[in-house]
Protein backbone atom coordinates (compact mmCIF):
# COMPACT_ATOMS: atom_id res chain seq x y z
CA UNK A 1 0.00 0.00 0.00
CA UNK A 2 1.82 3.37 -1.05
CA UNK A 3 1.81 5.85 1.85
CA UNK A 4 -0.20 8.90 2.06
CA UNK A 5 0.42 12.51 1.56
CA UNK A 6 0.58 14.11 5.01
CA UNK A 7 0.70 18.15 5.32
CA UNK A 8 1.77 19.69 7.95
CA UNK A 9 1.09 23.62 8.77
CA UNK A 10 4.20 23.32 11.77
CA UNK A 11 5.99 26.39 12.93
CA UNK A 12 9.65 26.43 11.20
CA UNK A 13 11.38 24.67 14.26
CA UNK A 14 9.56 21.99 14.50
CA UNK A 15 8.49 21.34 10.64
CA UNK A 16 11.91 20.23 9.43
CA UNK A 17 12.38 17.51 11.98
CA UNK A 18 9.21 16.15 11.68
CA UNK A 19 9.10 16.33 7.80
CA UNK A 20 12.51 14.80 7.99
CA UNK A 21 11.12 11.84 10.02
CA UNK A 22 8.14 11.26 7.89
CA UNK A 23 10.11 11.15 4.75
CA UNK A 24 12.60 8.49 6.09
CA UNK A 25 9.23 6.51 6.60
CA UNK A 26 8.49 6.83 3.42
CA UNK A 27 5.67 9.53 3.43
CA UNK A 28 6.00 12.93 1.08
CA UNK A 29 4.95 15.85 3.16
CA UNK A 30 3.06 19.15 1.75
CA UNK A 31 3.67 22.38 4.11
CA UNK A 32 0.85 24.98 4.31
CA UNK A 33 0.75 28.29 5.82
CA UNK A 34 -3.36 29.40 4.45
CA UNK A 35 -6.36 27.75 4.13
CA UNK A 36 -6.19 28.17 -0.03
CA UNK A 37 -3.09 26.33 0.23
CA UNK A 38 -4.79 23.49 2.16
CA UNK A 39 -7.49 24.02 -0.62
CA UNK A 40 -4.83 23.90 -3.48
CA UNK A 41 -3.73 20.60 -2.22
CA UNK A 42 -6.78 18.76 -1.66
CA UNK A 43 -8.19 20.21 -4.73
CA UNK A 44 -5.17 18.11 -6.75
CA UNK A 45 -4.70 15.29 -4.43
CA UNK A 46 -6.90 12.18 -3.37
CA UNK A 47 -4.40 10.79 -1.29
CA UNK A 48 -3.72 13.44 1.17
CA UNK A 49 -3.84 11.32 4.75
CA UNK A 50 -2.98 13.19 7.87
CA UNK A 51 -2.87 17.10 8.22
CA UNK A 52 -0.57 18.21 11.50
CA UNK A 53 -1.40 21.12 12.87
CA UNK A 54 -0.56 23.81 15.34
CA UNK A 55 -3.34 24.08 17.41
CA UNK A 56 -1.13 26.07 19.70
CA UNK A 57 0.17 29.37 18.29
CA UNK A 58 -2.54 30.58 16.50
CA UNK A 59 -5.81 28.53 17.39
CA UNK A 60 -7.89 30.43 15.02
CA UNK A 61 -5.92 29.55 11.64
CA UNK A 62 -5.49 25.06 13.08
CA UNK A 63 -9.73 25.79 13.01
CA UNK A 64 -9.69 26.95 10.22
CA UNK A 65 -7.64 24.51 8.14
CA UNK A 66 -9.98 21.85 10.34
CA UNK A 67 -12.82 23.44 8.23
CA UNK A 68 -11.01 22.79 5.02
CA UNK A 69 -10.63 19.41 5.76
CA UNK A 70 -14.01 18.73 6.38
CA UNK A 71 -16.22 20.52 3.81
CA UNK A 72 -17.39 19.49 0.62
CA UNK A 73 -17.68 15.89 1.88
CA UNK A 74 -14.34 15.52 2.68
CA UNK A 75 -13.05 13.64 6.06
CA UNK A 76 -9.13 14.20 6.44
CA UNK A 77 -8.05 13.51 9.93
CA UNK A 78 -6.18 15.98 11.34
CA UNK A 79 -3.40 15.89 14.50
CA UNK A 80 -3.64 18.70 16.73
CA UNK A 81 -0.16 20.05 18.61
CA UNK A 82 -1.22 22.03 21.61
CA UNK A 83 0.86 21.97 25.08
CA UNK A 84 -1.23 20.31 27.83
CA UNK A 85 -2.53 23.79 28.82
CA UNK A 86 -4.29 24.66 26.10
CA UNK A 87 -5.23 20.57 25.64
CA UNK A 88 -7.26 21.40 29.29
CA UNK A 89 -9.09 24.35 27.44
CA UNK A 90 -9.89 22.37 24.53
CA UNK A 91 -11.43 19.16 26.04
CA UNK A 92 -13.25 21.69 28.94
CA UNK A 93 -14.55 23.81 25.61
CA UNK A 94 -15.60 20.34 23.89
CA UNK A 95 -14.19 21.72 20.36
CA UNK A 96 -15.96 20.06 17.19
CA UNK A 97 -12.50 17.69 16.60
CA UNK A 98 -13.63 14.75 14.25
CA UNK A 99 -13.64 11.08 15.97
CA UNK A 100 -10.63 10.50 14.12
CA UNK A 101 -8.73 13.50 15.01
CA UNK A 102 -5.96 13.14 17.59
CA UNK A 103 -4.24 15.37 20.04
CA UNK A 104 -0.58 15.28 20.99
CA UNK A 105 1.04 17.73 23.43
CA UNK A 106 4.63 19.19 23.81
CA UNK A 107 7.15 18.21 24.02
CA UNK A 108 6.53 15.16 21.96
CA UNK A 109 9.47 13.26 19.92
CA UNK A 110 9.22 13.25 15.95
CA UNK A 111 9.74 9.20 16.56
CA UNK A 112 6.22 9.39 18.25
CA UNK A 113 4.63 11.82 15.65
CA UNK A 114 5.55 9.15 12.70
CA UNK A 115 3.95 6.06 14.91
CA UNK A 116 0.69 8.01 15.14
CA UNK A 117 0.46 9.15 11.51
CA UNK A 118 0.69 5.33 10.67
CA UNK A 119 -1.73 4.62 13.23
CA UNK A 120 -4.15 7.18 11.69
CA UNK A 121 -3.27 6.04 8.42
CA UNK A 122 -4.06 2.35 8.81
CA UNK A 123 -7.23 3.43 10.83
CA UNK A 124 -8.63 5.63 8.01
CA UNK A 125 -8.05 2.47 5.82
CA UNK A 126 -10.41 0.35 7.51
CA UNK A 127 -14.04 -0.48 7.07
CA UNK A 128 -16.14 -2.43 9.26
CA UNK A 129 -17.86 -5.27 7.43
CA UNK A 130 -20.02 -6.76 10.40
CA UNK A 131 -16.89 -9.16 10.82
CA UNK A 132 -14.83 -6.31 12.49
CA UNK A 133 -12.73 -3.60 11.14
CA UNK A 134 -10.84 -4.70 7.92
CA UNK A 135 -7.94 -2.74 5.06
CA UNK A 136 -9.98 -1.39 2.94
CA UNK A 137 -6.64 -2.45 0.42
CA UNK A 138 -5.61 -5.60 1.64
CA UNK A 139 -2.82 -6.51 4.21
CA UNK A 140 0.26 -4.26 4.46
CA UNK A 141 2.76 -5.11 2.73
CA UNK A 142 5.62 -2.20 3.83
CA UNK A 143 8.19 -2.33 5.76
CA UNK A 144 7.76 -0.20 8.84
CA UNK A 145 4.21 0.88 8.36
CA UNK A 146 3.25 -1.02 11.33
CA UNK A 147 5.76 0.32 13.83
CA UNK A 148 4.86 -0.17 17.68
CA UNK A 149 5.26 1.88 20.85
CA UNK A 150 6.74 -0.30 24.17
CA UNK A 151 4.48 -1.56 26.57
CA UNK A 152 6.18 -1.63 29.68
CA UNK A 153 4.53 -3.48 33.10
CA UNK A 154 5.42 -3.02 36.53
CA UNK A 155 4.67 -5.75 38.32
CA UNK A 156 5.30 -7.57 42.13
CA UNK A 157 2.86 -9.92 43.32
CA UNK A 158 3.80 -7.96 46.84
CA UNK A 159 2.57 -4.21 47.54
CA UNK A 160 4.61 -1.91 48.93
CA UNK A 161 7.80 -2.28 46.76
CA UNK A 162 7.25 0.69 44.84
CA UNK A 163 4.90 -0.03 41.81
CA UNK A 164 3.55 3.06 41.59
CA UNK A 165 6.23 5.01 42.34
CA UNK A 166 8.30 3.63 39.64
CA UNK A 167 6.04 3.55 37.25
CA UNK A 168 5.23 7.34 37.77
CA UNK A 169 8.39 8.27 37.93
CA UNK A 170 9.57 6.46 34.92
CA UNK A 171 6.99 7.97 32.86
CA UNK A 172 8.03 11.13 33.85
CA UNK A 173 11.49 10.54 33.06
CA UNK A 174 10.75 9.46 29.60
CA UNK A 175 8.72 12.53 28.83
CA UNK A 176 10.73 15.42 30.77
CA UNK A 177 14.14 14.05 30.52
CA UNK A 178 13.98 11.80 27.13
CA UNK A 179 11.26 13.86 24.98
CA UNK A 180 9.07 10.82 24.37
CA UNK A 181 5.39 10.58 24.21
CA UNK A 182 4.22 8.22 27.36
CA UNK A 183 1.02 7.36 28.25
CA UNK A 184 0.74 6.05 31.74
CA UNK A 185 -2.30 3.61 32.27
CA UNK A 186 -3.11 2.68 36.06
CA UNK A 187 -4.31 -0.95 35.85
CA UNK A 188 -4.91 -1.42 39.31
CA UNK A 189 -8.09 -1.66 39.98
CA UNK A 190 -8.26 -2.22 43.72
CA UNK A 191 -6.04 0.26 45.02
CA UNK A 192 -4.22 2.32 42.07
CA UNK A 193 -3.90 6.04 42.71
CA UNK A 194 -1.92 7.21 40.28
CA UNK A 195 -4.31 9.58 39.35
CA UNK A 196 -4.32 11.24 43.03
CA UNK A 197 -0.90 11.42 43.21
CA UNK A 198 -0.70 13.23 39.75
CA UNK A 199 -3.71 15.62 41.41
CA UNK A 200 -5.85 14.69 38.18
CA UNK A 201 -9.36 14.93 39.26
CA UNK A 202 -12.71 14.29 37.79
CA UNK A 203 -10.87 11.79 35.38
CA UNK A 204 -12.99 9.61 33.26
CA UNK A 205 -12.19 5.54 33.06
CA UNK A 206 -12.04 2.94 30.65
CA UNK A 207 -15.03 1.21 32.50
CA UNK A 208 -17.33 4.57 31.76
CA UNK A 209 -16.38 4.74 28.69
CA UNK A 210 -17.65 1.25 28.02
CA UNK A 211 -20.42 1.82 29.88
CA UNK A 212 -21.22 4.83 27.64
CA UNK A 213 -20.19 2.67 24.38
CA UNK A 214 -20.59 -0.79 25.45
CA UNK A 215 -19.71 -2.12 22.00
CA UNK A 216 -16.56 -0.14 22.30
CA UNK A 217 -16.06 0.18 18.85
CA UNK A 218 -14.85 3.68 19.61
CA UNK A 219 -13.31 3.85 23.38
CA UNK A 220 -9.46 3.75 23.78
CA UNK A 221 -7.23 4.36 26.50
CA UNK A 222 -5.95 7.65 24.70
CA UNK A 223 -9.44 9.00 24.28
CA UNK A 224 -10.10 8.28 28.36
CA UNK A 225 -6.45 9.83 29.11
CA UNK A 226 -5.91 13.37 30.88
CA UNK A 227 -3.17 15.59 30.48
CA UNK A 228 -0.50 16.18 33.46
CA UNK A 229 1.07 19.31 33.30
CA UNK A 230 4.64 17.59 32.77
CA UNK A 231 3.45 16.20 29.41
CA UNK A 232 2.36 12.57 30.65
CA UNK A 233 -1.05 11.38 29.33
CA UNK A 234 -2.85 9.26 32.04
CA UNK A 235 -5.12 6.49 31.63
CA UNK A 236 -7.45 4.88 34.42
CA UNK A 237 -8.64 1.48 33.83
CA UNK A 238 -11.76 1.54 36.72
CA UNK A 239 -12.06 4.34 39.60
CA UNK A 240 -13.39 1.56 41.80
CA UNK A 241 -12.91 -2.25 42.45
CA UNK A 242 -16.81 -2.13 42.21
CA UNK A 243 -16.56 -1.86 38.68
CA UNK A 244 -13.65 -3.93 38.20
CA UNK A 245 -15.94 -6.29 36.70
CA UNK A 246 -16.72 -4.77 34.02
CA UNK A 247 -13.56 -5.31 32.56
CA UNK A 248 -13.12 -7.75 29.85
CA UNK A 249 -9.15 -8.66 30.47
CA UNK A 250 -9.09 -9.08 26.06
CA UNK A 251 -10.71 -6.09 25.64
CA UNK A 252 -7.91 -4.33 27.40
CA UNK A 253 -5.62 -6.05 26.12
CA UNK A 254 -6.76 -4.74 22.59
CA UNK A 255 -6.80 -1.22 23.90
CA UNK A 256 -3.08 -1.44 24.85
CA UNK A 257 -2.15 -2.87 21.61
CA UNK A 258 -3.82 0.30 20.05
CA UNK A 259 -2.46 2.64 22.40
CA UNK A 260 0.46 1.16 21.66
CA UNK A 261 0.86 3.12 18.06
CA UNK A 262 0.29 6.36 19.41
CA UNK A 263 3.09 6.42 21.76
CA UNK A 264 6.30 5.57 22.35
CA UNK A 265 5.28 4.01 25.57
CA UNK A 266 2.79 2.36 27.48
CA UNK A 267 3.77 2.12 31.03
CA UNK A 268 1.28 0.13 32.73
CA UNK A 269 0.93 0.01 36.69
CA UNK A 270 -0.67 -3.34 37.54
CA UNK A 271 -2.40 -4.62 40.93
CA UNK A 272 -0.11 -7.29 42.80
CA UNK A 273 -2.05 -10.22 41.76
CA UNK A 274 -2.04 -12.78 39.34
CA UNK A 275 -5.53 -11.99 37.81
CA UNK A 276 -6.88 -12.64 34.44
CA UNK A 277 -6.72 -9.08 33.63
CA UNK A 278 -2.85 -8.73 34.95
CA UNK A 279 -2.28 -12.14 32.89
CA UNK A 280 -3.11 -9.63 29.78
CA UNK A 281 -1.02 -7.06 30.10
CA UNK A 282 1.79 -9.61 30.87
CA UNK A 283 1.52 -11.56 27.39
CA UNK A 284 1.10 -7.90 25.81
CA UNK A 285 3.66 -6.27 27.29
CA UNK A 286 7.48 -6.15 25.89
CA UNK A 287 8.95 -5.90 28.80
CA UNK A 288 8.12 -6.59 32.69
CA UNK A 289 9.98 -4.53 36.11
CA UNK A 290 10.44 -6.08 39.03
CA UNK A 291 10.81 -3.71 41.54
CA UNK A 292 11.71 -5.01 44.34
CA UNK A 293 13.09 -3.34 48.00
CA UNK A 294 16.48 -5.35 50.38
CA UNK A 295 13.84 -6.92 52.29
CA UNK A 296 12.64 -10.81 52.91
CA UNK A 297 9.08 -10.70 51.68
CA UNK A 298 9.76 -8.83 48.79
CA UNK A 299 12.61 -10.76 47.59
CA UNK A 300 10.78 -14.22 48.43
CA UNK A 301 7.58 -12.66 46.40
CA UNK A 302 10.15 -11.74 43.35
CA UNK A 303 11.50 -15.42 43.21
CA UNK A 304 7.75 -17.04 43.09
CA UNK A 305 6.93 -14.43 39.91
CA UNK A 306 9.79 -15.35 38.83
CA UNK A 307 8.96 -19.55 38.81
CA UNK A 308 5.42 -18.62 37.74
CA UNK A 309 7.16 -16.47 35.17
CA UNK A 310 8.51 -19.38 33.37
CA UNK A 311 5.15 -21.13 33.16
CA UNK A 312 3.36 -18.18 31.85
CA UNK A 313 6.10 -18.14 29.12
CA UNK A 314 7.14 -15.03 29.84
CA UNK A 315 10.51 -15.00 31.43
CA UNK A 316 12.34 -13.25 29.33
CA UNK A 317 10.16 -10.16 29.54
CA UNK A 318 11.62 -10.01 33.74
CA UNK A 319 13.74 -7.12 34.97
CA UNK A 320 14.36 -6.19 38.63
CA UNK A 321 14.55 -2.63 39.33
CA UNK A 322 16.45 -2.15 42.67
CA UNK A 323 14.33 -0.56 44.83
CA UNK A 324 16.09 1.86 48.06
CA UNK A 325 19.45 0.11 46.50
CA UNK A 326 21.42 2.64 49.18
CA UNK A 327 20.01 0.74 51.93
CA UNK A 328 23.59 -1.02 51.94
CA UNK A 329 22.33 -4.60 50.93
CA UNK A 330 24.13 -6.27 47.77
CA UNK A 331 22.53 -5.84 44.46
CA UNK A 332 24.60 -8.10 43.04
CA UNK A 333 23.46 -10.58 46.19
CA UNK A 334 20.03 -9.85 45.10
CA UNK A 335 20.25 -10.80 41.91
CA UNK A 336 21.74 -14.44 42.40
CA UNK A 337 18.76 -14.69 45.02
CA UNK A 338 16.03 -13.43 42.70
CA UNK A 339 17.71 -14.55 39.56
CA UNK A 340 17.04 -11.87 37.75
CA UNK A 341 18.80 -8.91 36.09
CA UNK A 342 18.88 -5.86 37.97
CA UNK A 343 17.92 -3.12 35.36
CA UNK A 344 18.49 -0.12 37.44
CA UNK A 345 19.18 0.98 40.93
CA UNK A 346 16.72 3.27 42.54
CA UNK A 347 17.91 4.77 45.46
CA UNK A 348 15.69 6.22 48.64
CA UNK A 349 13.35 9.39 48.18
CA UNK A 350 12.30 9.90 51.50
CA UNK A 351 10.23 12.70 51.90
CA UNK A 352 10.89 13.68 48.16
CA UNK A 353 8.69 11.45 46.84
CA UNK A 354 6.29 12.81 49.70
CA UNK A 355 6.22 16.41 48.64
CA UNK A 356 5.86 15.69 44.78
CA UNK A 357 2.70 13.90 45.83
CA UNK A 358 1.32 16.95 47.45
CA UNK A 359 1.78 19.21 44.55
CA UNK A 360 0.62 16.60 42.14
CA UNK A 361 3.46 16.21 40.73
CA UNK A 362 7.07 13.98 40.08
CA UNK A 363 10.23 14.39 41.77
CA UNK A 364 11.39 14.57 38.00
CA UNK A 365 9.71 17.56 37.25
CA UNK A 366 10.07 18.99 40.69
CA UNK A 367 13.41 18.19 41.94
CA UNK A 368 15.07 17.78 39.12
CA UNK A 369 18.92 18.10 40.55
CA UNK A 370 18.48 15.38 42.81
CA UNK A 371 19.96 11.97 42.68
CA UNK A 372 16.83 9.93 43.05
CA UNK A 373 16.41 11.89 39.70
CA UNK A 374 19.22 10.51 38.43
CA UNK A 375 18.20 7.11 38.64
CA UNK A 376 15.07 7.30 36.74
CA UNK A 377 16.88 9.19 34.41
CA UNK A 378 19.33 6.33 34.50
CA UNK A 379 16.37 3.87 34.40
CA UNK A 380 14.82 5.42 31.04
CA UNK A 381 18.63 4.92 29.60
CA UNK A 382 18.22 1.58 30.34
CA UNK A 383 14.57 1.52 28.56
CA UNK A 384 15.93 3.08 26.00
CA UNK A 385 18.53 0.54 25.35
CA UNK A 386 21.77 1.80 27.35
CA UNK A 387 23.70 0.04 29.93
CA UNK A 388 23.46 0.35 33.58
CA UNK A 389 25.08 3.26 35.68
CA UNK A 390 27.51 2.75 38.75
CA UNK A 391 25.88 1.22 42.16
CA UNK A 392 24.90 3.92 44.64
CA UNK A 393 27.13 4.03 47.43
CA UNK A 394 26.16 1.66 50.33
CA UNK A 395 25.66 2.43 53.67
CA UNK A 396 28.43 -0.44 54.82
CA UNK A 397 25.96 -2.97 56.69
CA UNK A 398 24.07 -5.73 54.77
CA UNK A 399 21.18 -7.99 55.96
CA UNK A 400 21.95 -11.26 57.10
CA UNK A 401 25.38 -10.88 57.56
CA UNK A 402 26.33 -10.62 53.82
CA UNK A 403 23.87 -13.30 52.60
CA UNK A 404 20.09 -13.01 51.37
CA UNK A 405 18.52 -16.33 52.76
CA UNK A 406 15.55 -16.76 50.66
CA UNK A 407 14.61 -20.31 49.81
CA UNK A 408 14.99 -21.17 46.08
CA UNK A 409 11.09 -22.36 45.97
CA UNK A 410 8.40 -21.02 48.10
Amino acid sequence: MARPLVVLALPHAEHEAVATELRAAGFETADVQRPEELEAILGRRRDVGVAILDAEANLDLALELWAVLHEDGRSVPAMLIVSPSTLERLEMGATAAAIDDEYVTRPYSTESIRWRVEAMCIRSQAVDDGSGPVLQGGPIEVEGWAQRGTIVAVFNPKGGVGKTTVSTNLASALVVRKQRQVLLVDADTVTGHVATSLALEDTSTLVDALRDDPGGARVGLEQVSSSHPSGLRVATLASSPIYAELLDPEQVGLALEAARRGQDFVIVDLHPSYSPLNQVVFDRADRILVPVTPDVPAIRAAVQLREIASELGIRDKLAMVVNRANSGVSVADMERTVGMEALALIRSGGMLFVRAANEGRTVIDLFPRERITEDFDALADRILGAPRRPEPEKTGWRLFGGRLRVPARV
